[in-house]
């Protein structure tokens, strides 16, 4: 993706206390916690710059995940609605409308209501990156790119006894700021600076939890129907051959108890039916057919998914194509290495799920073990030509659902996702379900495949603290982390939605301001005067409806 602004040239100035500093806020990662907290740094009248690591901009956004996780929209408030009120106004405009009129969408996607709302919350890639290049234009939001923190030990991050004082790249630029947000998916900012930090799920005794560690009991969803009966060996029926790739033959692991493993990972997929925007999926390099052959026997099984689950609708014959079923595009086991991973490790692991992902599709699509009503149904389906044009037409973020987790003074749990405990200084709204994708498959005592850790608990909308978003006082005291914020990982699988990383970020840059101007540390900043202004700029931060 272009730089959608150029850069200027970073001076080299102290950056410590209230002394003068190249910039007030210094942001890392262009996601859309990123971009937001830029623009509310512009409306809060200090100076900011957004340092990316890559080249693209906006994140899961932009990045394919058109068809938003929201849960109740009316917890969704201040800039992060306005952004999907922009969404809504760029659809407005009927030149928009070119594979389908607005009718024929919100028809097909069963919710003619919807056009009547003050948002919408469903759109193009290529439509959620035009509304951020006109918020980049209207908060003159500076934006560098291709700059990676430089994660050697003692090089990435310059600290001034409890502050930060600057970040340095991998090509030796240096960022300088008052204070400093986390706005990436892997919490590097965060891990650099020294902050506690956790990665995995916890065991259910650490919080008394029921939902944490090993799930077996409770892993219903997205899993082999009964009377499938998948064989996971090599050979089928021969456990000498050894297991089929992804499959962890030790088992699952005690009840309840914590481990290493993250939720997979996915691309999310934008594709269309639209033959004249189509590009047909091709056979990638380095396609492996024992990838596939647990798909295969799936397929054979009999009990496979109906096809159309999570093609969400996206406008002009587009989707937003999510993992669904037993075996589809989450590469389940695939992506332990990545929390903690070197940049090399992680670009592995991105290449590895592109590859899986579009081995999936062709397979599906081509094999002769799926039956030709199901190829068929595949073949309608293809990359759309109007979107990611300078990445081959594939979404250029993966999905990131979960890799590390701040641990700091309060840590969000089960129990604040239920509402059985409520939180004193909230900066933002959680709404979506807990909801963790599977961690891992395993074979079953009866000799099938099964899948480990997908949970699905629905919650009502839920505060969460600002102390879950900055670090304790004795590890930093200026420094926010709205995206890798301080959760368990059942509770984070609620909260891991763009609309509140938004949110959060919004938030945590208006405390930001307020530490530079009272001169304290963030963790001292006064949460009523925090709350007041919160409150003004719209943010929701209590539940009053039903």
């Amino acid at each position: 993706m272009k730089k959608l602004l150029c850069v200027m040239a970073v001076a080299v100035a102290a950056g410590l206390g209230n002394a003068r500093a190249a910039h007030d806020i210094v942001i890392y990662g262009g996601t859309s916690a990123g971009l937001i907290a830029a623009a509310q740094a512009h409306a809060m009248g200090k100076t900011a710059i957004v340092v990316e690591p890559g080249q693209h901009i906006g994140g899961l956004t932009t990045g394919g995940l058109g068809w938003t996780d929201i849960g109740n929209k009316a917890a969704i408030g201040g800039m992060a609605r306005d952004f999907y009120r922009r969404i809504k106004a760029k659809y407005d405009e009927p030149a928009r409308w070119v594979q389908e009129s607005k009718d024929d969408y919100f028809t097909r996607r069963k919710s003619p209501n919807a056009m009547g709302e003050d948002a919408m919350w469903t759109f193009e890639p290529k439509v959620a990156s035009e509304v951020y290049r006109d918020i980049i234009a209207a908060h003159k939001i500076e934006l560098v790119t291709g700059a990676r923190l430089d994660r050697r030990p003692g090089k990435g991050v310059i600290r001034d006894g409890g502050r930060i004082a600057a970040i340095v790249v991998e090509d030796g630029r240096r960022f300088e700021g008052l204070m400093f947000v986390d706005a990436t998916y892997e919490g590097d900012l965060m891990a650099c600076a020294g902050v506690k930090y956790t990665v995995g799920r916890e065991a259910n005794a650490t919080y008394g939890e029921t939902l944490n560690g090993v799930q077996t009991a409770h892993a219903r969803s997205h899993q082999f129907p009964d009377g499938a009966n998948v064989d996971p060996y090599v050979r089928a029926g021969d456990r000498s051959s050894g297991v089929l790739p992804g499959i962890d033959p030790a088992g699952p692991g005690a009840e309840g108890s914590g481990d290493h493993r993250v939720q997979a990972y996915c691309f999310r997929m934008c594709l269309t039916d639209a033959p004249e925007n189509m590009v047909p999926i091709a056979k990638p390099d380095g396609y492996d057919p024992k990838e596939y052959e647990l798909l295969l026997r799936y397929v054979e099984s009999g009990k496979y998914h109906k096809p159309e689950s999570k093609y969400d609708p996206l406008p002009n014959k587009k989707t937003d194509t999510n993992n669904h079923g037993a075996v589809s595009t989450d590469y389940i086991g695939m992506n332990y290495g990545y929390p903690d991973g070197d940049y090399a490790e992680r670009e592995r692991i991105i290449r590895r799920h592109e590859t899986f992902q579009k081995g999936y599709l062709w397979t599906l699509q081509h094999n002769e073990r799926v039956p030709k009503d199901l190829r068929d149904w595949y073949l309608r389906w293809g990359l759309p030509k109007d979107e990611f044009v300078n990445n081959g037409h594939w979404a250029p973020q993966l999905y990131i659902r979960e890799a590390r987790r701040m641990v700091a003074g309060v840590v969000m749990t089960e129990h604040h996702c239920r509402g059985n405990e409520r939180v004193e200084d909230p900066v933002g709204m959680g709404a979506y379900n807990m909801d963790s994708h599977n961690v891992q498959r395993y074979v079953s005592p009866e000799g099938f495949a099964r899948n480990e850790g997908d949970i699905q608990v629905g919650v009502p909308p839920y505060p969460i603290s600002y102390r879950a978003i900055v670090p304790k006082k004795e590890q930093c005291q200026n420094l926010f982390v709205p995206v890798c914020l301080s959760a368990s990982h059942i509770a984070y699988g609620s909260i891991r939605m763009e609309p509140v990383f938004m949110i959060l970020a919004q938030s945590a840059v208006t405390a930001a301001a307020m530490a530079i101007d009272g001169n304290v540390p963030v963790q001292d900043v006064d949460y009523a005067k925090l709350r007041e202004r919160l409150l003004a700029d719209g943010q929701v931060l209590e539940w009053k409806g039903s």
